[in-house]
Parts: structure tokens; C-alpha cells; sequence
């Protein structure tokens, strides 16, 4: 599963923090960092459950290229077969 990391210097968090009590209020922070981490969660879940349907409903579809594959090669096998048979008489 991909992950979207991103890197922040030790200068970006506290710019970050900084204006984040400026704006929330110190009471707040936790409140919003809760707030941050269940989005993150359901983001997370919902980015697996898309790959999840779409893993699935792309299985079908390699399964008829696959199913389409060896009727083209079976094909094939019998006309070389027929060629070399009538290349012996």
C-alpha cells in the first residue's frame, strides 16, 4: 500500500506549531489533532477500498485477455500443425 510521506524540517514545525496556536488556541490543539488523525484514517481506508475495487474489477478483465489469449494460441497451434502436416504429404 503507498503512503504519501511528507518531510518537514525541524524549522516547518515549528512555523507550523506556531501559527497553530496562534489561530486554535492551546486548548484546541488536541481537538484538532484528533480531528487530523481520524481524517487521516478514513482517507487511508477509503484509498484501500478504491484499490481493493479495483483490483477486482480489473481481475475480470485480465481474466478475458487471458481466456482470449490461449484461444489466439490454440488457433495458431493448429494452423502451424495443419502447415506442417500438408509441408510432409
Amino acid at each position: 500500500m503507498g503512503y504519501i510521506v511528507l518531510f518537514f524540517s525541524g524549522g516547518e514545525i515549528m512555523v507550523v506549531v506556531f501559527f497553530a496556536l496562534l489561530f486554535f488556541g492551546a486548548d484546541a490543539i488536541p481537538g484538532l489533532a484528533r480531528t487530523v488523525g481520524k481524517g487521516l484514517r478514513e482517507f487511508n481506508k477509503a484509498t484501500g477500498d478504491l484499490k481493493r475495487e479495483f483490483e477486482n474489477q480489473t481481475a475480470d478483465i485480465k481474466q478475458d485477455f487471458t481466456n482470449i489469449s490461449e484461444k489466439i494460441e490454440k488457433g495458431g497451434s493448429d494452423v502451424k500443425r495443419k502447415i506442417e502436416d500438408e509441408l510432409k504429404d
